[in-house]
């Protein structure tokens, strides 16, 4: 029962990460096209903000793969 609960809540968790950082770039890059048009010397900042997030995003995907096979490794250890 206890390793149910500890899949859940990673489970959990990883999707909370994915989903917050896909509606953090969703939502700087609607407000991107958006001042565009009327501030074009702001599409500059906001691209560089949304090139930081992306390499950000893939870092945090890394640690999050890294976690999650050592968490698998270690749960087949256990139980095998």
């Amino acid at each position: 029962m206890l390793i149910l609960l500890i899949l859940f809540i990673g489970s959990t968790n990883l999707l909370a990460n994915i989903t917050a950082g896909h509606l953090l770039i969703h939502l700087i890059g609607g407000a991107t096209s958006g001042l565009t048009s009327i501030i074009p010397a702001t599409a500059s900042i906001t691209f560089i903000i949304l090139t930081l997030l992306r390499i950000l995003e893939f870092a945090v995907t890394l640690i999050q793969a890294y976690v999650f096979t050592l968490l698998v490794s270690l749960y087949l250890h256990d139980n095998t």
